[in-house]
């Protein structure tokens, strides 16, 4: 059954996404700190000066790890990031929906080092 493969993978890290994470098409840097097991994290976003991220969740689906992150600050209305954990390559890939323009966009996350 399913469940049963759930539990033999055990528990998935959310920490790994623990740290700064800057964009490939520009110098946005995401960062995540205080990273819980609930799925609650902290996230900084900048631009380069910071924007307030209003919230962040870490969660699992099909054996992979989604970060969900909302901006809202001027500028920023409810911009949304609906991000995957890419484990081959370090990565976080997904959309970043822009709410001013209404536009979604394919983005990638590379970790800072």
């Amino acid at each position: 059954s399913g469940q049963a493969n759930k539990k033999i993978s055990g528990v998935v890290d959310f920490g790994k996404l623990e740290g700064q994470w800057v964009r490939l098409d520009g110098g946005y840097v995401l960062e995540l700190r205080n990273i819980k097991q609930d799925g609650s994290a902290v996230a900084s976003y900048f631009n380069p000066r910071p924007i307030r991220a209003f919230s962040a969740k870490i969660s699992r689906q099909d054996n992979r790890i989604i970060l969900f992150v909302e901006l809202r600050d001027v500028n920023y209305p409810g911009s949304i990031y609906n991000l995957i954990y890419d484990e081959d390559t370090d990565r976080l890939k997904g959309t970043y929906f822009q709410a001013m323009e209404k536009r979604t966009f394919n983005i990638e996350f590379i970790r800072m080092q």
